[in-house]
């Protein structure tokens, strides 16, 4: 019977020469192996390598150069935003002072307009009183007026008797009569 290690040494044993085999030696066959691949490899590969690399080279620095672009663009509207922001806070730094002086304006024409408000209120309430003064002078007069009137035909006619009555009549014709003449 072979044990295990004789027959691990007989895979190891290479013919001298003639023929087809199998070479069982790992070391020895991958190095060959390896080298022919990479031979083959680089001898083919090489344009289909150099292309890929040239185009991914290509590729890199065009998105490089977009990016430069795109950040200079960035950067120039960043700029322009810092500037209208200067602008922005400029103005509305004088919007507040010109606020505020356009409130102290307004604050003192809602004073004098109520100063004058009150003045005209003041001047309504006068004319009112006055007014209701020279209706109550009137109103006084009028009953002062009528109380007279009544005494006075209380008195004429307590004294009058038909003789005077036709005289006074007949004196009040007559100068109706001079009047119609004159004014014709």
């Amino acid at each position: 019977m072979i044990n295990g290690t004789d027959f691990s040494f007989s895979l190891g044993y290479w013919p001298p020469a003639g023929g087809f085999g199998l070479n069982t030696n790992i070391l020895g066959t991958n190095l060959i192996n390896l080298s022919v691949v990479l031979g083959v490899l680089i001898y083919f590969g090489k344009g289909v390598l150099s292309n890929l690399l040239d185009d991914r080279k290509q590729k890199i620095l065009s998105t490089i150069r977009d990016s430069e672009e795109l950040y200079k663009g960035a950067t120039d509207q960043l700029e322009k935003a810092r500037a209208r922001l200067r602008e922005v806070e400029m103005r509305a730094d004088e919007i507040q002072v010109n606020g505020y002086s356009q409130i102290e304006r307004e604050k003192e024409d809602l004073i004098n307009a109520a100063h004058e408000n009150l003045e005209r209120l003041e001047d309504s309430k006068n004319e009112t009183v006055n007014f209701e003064q020279q209706r109550a002078i009137d109103q006084v007069r009028q009953q002062i007026s009528r109380q007279a009137l009544r005494r006075a035909l209380g008195t004429l006619n307590s004294r009058l008797n038909n003789e005077l009555h036709l005289r006074t009549i007949d004196h009040n014709i007559s100068m109706l009569r001079a009047m119609k003449n004159t004014t014709d």
